[in-house]
């Protein structure tokens, strides 16, 4: 199990209304000024926004999902892309991009 950050960059673009753009001098995905996920300065390691009782299942499930002090706080969760596999982490992606898109959008792909 092992996801590239190219990979999951283009999971992320795929997704209706997601721009790329930069944050804390690394790369952002978002919709407007919202942040879907952005990529830490560890290149393998990914932030992505995540309902926090889901966050709380899949970090007692596998070292591949995490949070850090900084993060506890928020619904927020920290992604090891080497210990994911490319259909969770597309879950994962889709899940974050539907916590911020307009409902417009939603109801575009979902058709």
């Amino acid at each position: 199990m092992s996801v590239s950050y190219s990979k999951f960059r283009e999971m992320m673009l795929r997704l209706p209304g997601v721009e790329e753009g930069t944050a804390y001098g690394t790369p952002i995905f978002k919709i407007k000024s919202r942040m879907l996920a952005r990529q830490t300065e560890d290149a393998d390691i990914i932030v992505i926004k995540i309902d926090p009782a889901l966050r709380s299942t899949l970090i007692e499930a596998t070292d591949a999902f995490f949070v850090t002090p900084h993060y506890i706080a928020h619904p927020l969760m920290l992604i090891d892309l080497k210990k994911v596999g490319r259909e969770d982490l597309a879950y994962l992606a889709e899940q974050a991009w539907r916590m911020i898109a307009p409902k417009k959008l939603i109801a575009e792909f979902d058709r």
